[in-house]
């Protein structure tokens, strides 16, 4: 599994402040969609996912979809662009994602640390990696900071099948047969 933290945000702001089940007043805007995979520059230490890392980019892909409905197919990422209402942002946030068991331990949820910025969008996302992460059923991913939830926002994972098109967006055709 692998976790996806921005190096450097889009300069451009997010308009859209919808599709979260909660926000605080911490969070100035949030936006949730699905992404095809951008490069990754490197990796970054994630002792509490399954895959121990998570992807580092430096240009921040657009949402190909602001869908929260999701085919599970391999390199489909999905995820939320938010930003902090303090212009200095929000450090040290953790970022649990909650998802049906999957994994040799059956894991239910992965979670890491991060920044929200608070001058351009932030970008945190989950892309499938590996066979294993592509459990059906409800995800969630929620932001806490010291003690506050700053934001919660569900997805459906379904099967391809349920989401053709999208399951297609990415080029990932061949994995569908």
């Amino acid at each position: 599994m692998r976790m996806t933290i921005t190096l450097l945000a889009a300069l451009s702001p997010i308009t859209a402040v919808a599709q979260a089940d909660t926000m605080s007043a911490a969070i100035a805007s949030l936006e949730a969609g699905v992404i095809c995979p951008p490069p990754t520059v490197g990796s970054t230490p994630a002792p509490g996912t399954l895959a121990g890392t998570t992807h580092l980019i430096e240009d921040e892909p657009p949402f190909v979809s602001p869908s929260q409905r999701v085919p599970a197919v391999i390199g489909i990422g999905f995820g939320i662009k938010s930003m902090a209402t303090d212009p200095f942002g929000l450090q040290d946030v953790t970022i649990t994602v909650t998802h049906p068991p999957m994994g040799p331990t059956a894991a239910t949820t992965q979670s890491f640390q991060t920044r929200i910025d608070g001058t351009a969008p932030s970008l945190t996302f989950y892309q499938f990696d590996f066979d294993y992460e592509l459990v059906q059923g409800p995800w969630q991913m929620q932001a806490e900071k010291d003690g506050e939830i700053l934001f919660t926002t569900s997805f459906d994972v379904v099967a391809p099948q349920a989401a053709p098109d999208l399951a297609r967006v990415c080029g990932f055709e061949e994995l569908l047969s």
